[in-house]
Formats: C-alpha cells, sequence, structure tokens
C-alpha cells in the first residue's frame, strides 16, 4: 500500500514510535524499517521486536522522560494505549483513565517544547458519541461511548486543537481507528478484546461449547492491524491538520459473522448467550475522509487477518505476559 514516494519521505529521518512494541506499533516499525532511518520504540513492555532498531523501557507518565526521548527527533508516533475488555472498562475505570491523560499530555507537550517537526496521535473510536456510523466531526458535545477511554482520547485531541489556535502548529495530525487486531495483539484473558479473547479460549479450550455473549447480531468493524500502520503512516505524510480522520475497514460484520469466519479453518464448538450484554448494537466507521484526504485503501479481509493472527498467536502465545498490565 505504501509508495517508494511515502517511503522516503522517511528517509534519514529520526523517528520515535511509542508503544512500538504494540500491536499496530511493531507494523509501523516493519514498515518504516525498508527505508534509512533512525527508529526509537519506548514502552513498558519487556520485548525487543525489532533488534536493529532501539527500545527504550521507559514510563510516560514521567514527563522529564518524555522530553528525554523527544530530544532531535523529526516525527513521533504517538501510538501508546490501553486496550481492555468491556468488563475492565466498568471495573477499573481510573486504570484507563489516569496513564492516558498523563502519557498523552506528557508526550504532546515534550514534542511541543522540543519542536517535533511532524507527530501523529492515535486516538479511539471510543472517542465517539454512540452513533451505528461513525463519520468525523469536531464536536465535543455529548458523552464518548467509551466513557474514560474516551475521554481521556478526548483531552489529547484538543490539547493538539489548542497548539494550533495559540501556537499556530498544523504539523500534528489524529486518527481514529475502529476495533483493531492482528499480530502482537493482546491475548490476556482477563482483559483482552473480542477476537483476542475468543482465539485463546479456542485455543486453551477454557469453554466447550465457547460461549458467545449476545445472540451474535452485534455489527462492529474489525481492521486488520497492517492496513492501520499503513493508514498511520499515511497521516504523518499527508496531514490531518490538527482534526482527524476515521481508520477501519469500512465494513460492518455481526458477531455471527465473525464466528462463522473462524469456525471456517478452526474446530470448536460454540453457544450463543443471549441473555448476556455484547455491548452496542453497532459500531462501524466512514472511511470516506481518509480515503480522499490520505489516500488509505484496506486491503485485507477480515477472513486473511484472522488466519494470519491465528497463525501468530499459536507461535506467539504467552507473549502477552511480557507486556506491561495496567489492571494489576
Amino acid at each position: 500500500m505504501l509508495s517508494k514516494e511515502i517511503l522516503s519521505f522517511f528517509n534519514r529521518k529520526k523517528i520515535l514510535i511509542t508503544g512500538g512494541t504494540g500491536m499496530i506499533g511493531r507494523s509501523v516499525v516493519e514498515s518504516l524499517s525498508q527505508v534509512n532511518c533512525e527508529i526509537i520504540t519506548v514502552s513498558l513492555d519487556q520485548l525487543d521486536i525489532a533488534s536493529k532498531n532501539k527500545h527504550i523501557v521507559g514510563d510516560l507518565t514521567d514527563f522529564n522522560f518524555c522530553k528525554d526521548i523527544t530530544k532531535h527527533i523529526d516525527y513521533v508516533f504517538h501510538i501508546a494505549g490501553i486496550k481492555g475488555s468491556v468488563d475492565v472498562t466498568i471495573k477499573k475505570p481510573a486504570s484507563f483513565f489516569v496513564p492516558l491523560l498523563m502519557f498523552n499530555t506528557n508526550v504532546l507537550e515534550a514534542s511541543r517544547l522540543n519542536s517535533v517537526e511532524r507527530l501523529v496521535y492515535v486516538s479511539s473510536i471510543g472517542a465517539y458519541e454512540q452513533a451505528d456510523v461513525f463519520i468525523e466531526n469536531n464536536k465535543f458535545t455529548g458523552e464518548p461511548m467509551d466513557r474514560y477511554p474516551g475521554w481521556a482520547k478526548r483531552m489529547a485531541e484538543l490539547q493538539i486543537k489548542s497548539y494550533g489556535e495559540q501556537y499556530n502548529l498544523k504539523n500534528y495530525s489524529i486518527v481514529r481507528p475502529c476495533n483493531v487486531y492482528g499480530p502482537g495483539d493482546n491475548f490476556d484473558p482477563d482483559n483482552a478484546m473480542v477476537i483476542p479473547s475468543l482465539m485463546y479460549k479456542i485455543f486453551h479450550k477454557t469453554q466447550d461449547p465457547l460461549e458467545i455473549w449476545g445472540d451474535g447480531s452485534a455489527i462492529r468493524d474489525f481492521a486488520y492491524s497492517d492496513d492501520i500502520a499503513d493508514g498511520i503512516i499515511k497521516a504523518m505524510y499527508y496531514g490531518t491538520n490538527n482534526s482527524y480522520v476515521n481508520l477501519g475497514s469500512g465494513k460492518g460484520y455481526s458477531i455471527k459473522e465473525l464466528i462463522t469466519k473462524l469456525k471456517s479453518f478452526l474446530n470448536f464448538n460454540y453457544i450463543f448467550r443471549p441473555e448476556k450484554s455484547s455491548g452496542f448494537s453497532k459500531r462501524v466507521m466512514d472511511i470516506s475522509l481518509a480515503k480522499k484526504q490520505i489516500h488509505y485503501n484496506p486491503q485485507v479481509e477480515l477472513e486473511d487477518g484472522l488466519k494470519k493472527t491465528w497463525n501468530w498467536f499459536i507461535k506467539n502465545s504467552e507473549e502477552f505476559k511480557k507486556k506491561k498490565n495496567y489492571f494489576k
């Protein structure tokens, strides 16, 4: 998806990728490693996914640390975030809210103070108010559907907006991804999202039949991590003018369809539990603006992405234990 022109834009640049050991971060690292640039990844994970690049284990809630790592950096991809299931979102909201606020504020302000040339901030679909289809707007009127992490994401977006108004900074871009899955995802059974949670249960045979909350009619937009990474890199190249664009697959899949696609290559029994909540009935991204503004064009079909994710997971089923867990 990335042209030579786009990749050459990063040649000989010094690039900082927060959350660089995470699912999306490692896809960005892999793409940018094709060119002659200096890549520095930062996280609290005890992982070194790209030995030829520099990895720093450090805490982004420390402002002095953030000022140090952003010195002499050309481009910052601020991808670091906290992912968790609906259950932990409800039970442990502060574990989301406080760290997100702190490292978003710190990374953005440190980048501004150190005159970073360009920055992309990865927000979330959860910053939107609830709707069936999400279309970009700059209104912050109603409650975000993912309440605490949604507000933290919005605050970072407003911080970027304030830079544009006060300092005339136009070099910070924002993307709002949907439900992202892929190699390197969080497969912790205590707080994983839907796809890694299902794969963990299938692999470890923790339930037979596998219990699926809801009746299977809930619709979600599932996008493969490589597609999202390409969109983030294109946002850095083309810019979003201190506003944001949606990144997703542009398609809605019911949970029943997701299970059917998993069943096409995996052997397991399942049962729907309609008395259990499955969350919002529909969450699908409109990606027309991203297609127009940054030439975003997702390529990976859901079944192919699921197979790639499964093949990675069965070889790395214990990796999640080496990742920072904000809920313990």
